[in-house]
């Protein structure tokens, strides 16, 4: 058992996200479901993160397979670059990640 200070704010949340719950939990447990909810919720984020990943690492290793061998090193890396990340007018619309 630990523990919490929440800011007045934060407690609001809490005891409003509470009397949502059907079972109205108490603080201590309302508290204890949101972290769960927020380690589930980081747990799968990560296993997205990871999935996106190897996707772009095969991506990346096919691109080099089917690589033009005339082309200079710079402009198969700009190729690819642009391949894996799309056209930077996409990019700069795309809400669905970190711009990069």
């Amino acid at each position: 058992m630990i523990g919490i200070r929440l800011s007045p704010d934060k407690r609001k949340a809490v005891e409003a996200w509470a009397k949502t719950a059907l079972d109205k939990p108490s603080l201590s447990e309302a508290v204890r479901r949101l972290v769960e909810l927020g380690l589930a919720s980081a747990h799968r984020s990560a296993a997205r993160m990871k999935k996106a990943m190897e996707a772009s690492e095969m991506a990346g290793q096919e691109i080099d397979r089917l690589g033009d061998p005339p082309a200079t090193d710079e402009e198969r890396q700009r190729r690819k670059r642009r391949l894996i990340k799309g056209p930077k007018e996409f990019r700069d619309i795309r809400r669905n990640r970190p711009k990069g």
